[in-house]
């Protein structure tokens, strides 16, 4: 992508990372994709591999479902042919249901790396004990850890978790988590500044990404509000995190990952490109989406990504809906060429948030008499064998 790029002042870049260290593992540049249920299948994670070096981990999966052959599960489970490291997410409540499938993951996948998510805020799975909720549970968190760290271990894979800042402001978990971590052999802790409650509204606690730095010897990986690659340069100056997580600031923009590559080699820039490169870049998208899926599906899956694409381009909404209803290349060929190719980027977007965001929530569904205690070692959370979240 040739766009013209904006150069933000941003103060000195020398105390950036140059790369990540998980384990065994070398991440070229200290970024790392966010899991996105529905977003970060094999196609998007290579369009934003083509922009620029990084971790790119596979859509969230269940442990159980893993175990137990469950074939939604096991489609998730796809990768690019060009995928040199292969990342999941593993969700799980059960410690010996997520140490089995990370053995699964490791000796039947050739996973390099895999992440346990104990961040997600949705009720269906707070409600059974499970997300964001768990770290609650501090004895079970840590049998979670073990077991899977076990498993991977003999395959030489490192083991990472992603979690928030805890269920509530009354409830806080983040410290400790990173504390059993670091205990359990975790190689690195990604710190989502918001709770649970909050899910995607209000701003990122940048301070509580900082004090778990200071509280572990462990990586800490720092997540929330990454808008532009100046946003992951300041929030590293600002917390002294080992490197970036982003999820919802690649939507409709997987360029960010070319600008975060350039940001951490010390340039300072923000690609501008035209409607005329966003149409290449969509186009892109929806062919490695058919090359992985076929045309029919393929078209379907890209559809959701339409309003990110256009967001603050002046295409109208007969267009937008045109987009949103292609059923193949060709439909989406006849409409890309009818978008102006010299229109500006609308810099007013720059900076701004994307994806959901929402209202906090008036409280966290959890189990009953989940506050009762702290421990849970031992405890068995009903799962889902299919059931995915997002982070």
């Amino acid at each position: 992508m040739g766009g013209p790029t904006l150069t933000p002042d941003n103060g000195s870049m020398s105390s950036l990372p140059t790369s990540l260290t998980l384990g065994s593992l070398t991440v070229d540049v200290p970024v790392v994709l966010a899991p996105m249920a529905g977003i970060t299948n094999a196609a998007y994670r290579r369009l934003c591999a083509e922009q620029g070096a990084g971790l790119y981990v596979c859509e969230m999966i269940t442990s159980r479902g893993l175990v137990e052959g469950d074939q939604h599960t096991r489609d998730m489970l796809v990768f690019d042919e060009l995928e040199t490291t292969r990342s999941v997410q593993l969700y799980g409540t059960d410690p010996v249901y997520v140490g089995k499938a990370a053995e699964i993951l490791c000796a039947e996948y050739g996973v390099a790396h895999i992440d346990l998510n104990f961040g997600c805020p949705v009720p269906k799975v707070t409600r059974k004990g499970g997300g964001g909720a768990l770290p609650w549970k501090r004895g079970l968190l840590a049998e979670i850890l073990e077991h899977a760290v076990a498993a991977a271990t003999p395959y030489d894979v490192p083991v990472t978790m992603k979690t928030r800042k805890g269920i509530d402001d009354d409830h806080l978990t983040y410290l400790d988590a990173g504390r059993i971590a670091q205990e359990s052999g975790i190689a690195a802790i990604a710190l989502h500044g918001r709770t649970v409650v909050q899910a995607y509204s209000g701003e990122a606690d940048w301070d509580a990404i900082s004090a778990l730095v200071d509280h572990v010897d462990i990586p800490v990986l720092g997540n929330g509000d990454i808008w532009e690659a100046a946003d992951a340069v300041r929030m590293i100056e600002e917390t002294g995190a080992a490197g970036v997580v982003v999820g919802r600031g690649c939507l409709g923009r997987p360029w960010i990952f070319r600008d975060l590559a350039a940001a951490f080699s010390g340039e300072q820039v923000a690609t501008l490109p035209t409607l005329g490169e966003v149409a290449a870049m969509m186009r892109r998208h929806a062919e490695l989406l058919c090359q992985h899926m076929g045309e029919e599906r393929g078209c379907k899956e890209f559809r959701k990504h339409v309003t990110w694409y256009l967001k603050g381009f002046a295409a109208g909404g007969e267009m937008r809906r045109s987009l949103g209803l292609v059923h193949t290349l060709a439909d989406l060929d006849r409409l890309l060429a009818e978008l102006d190719p010299t229109e500006s980027f609308p810099v007013s977007e720059l900076g701004t948030p994307r994806g959901r965001q929402g209202s906090p929530r008036d409280r966290v569904v959890v189990p009953e008499g989940w506050y009762d205690d702290t421990d849970g070692a031992g405890s068995h959370l009903h799962e889902d064998a299919n059931e995915t979240t997002g982070g």
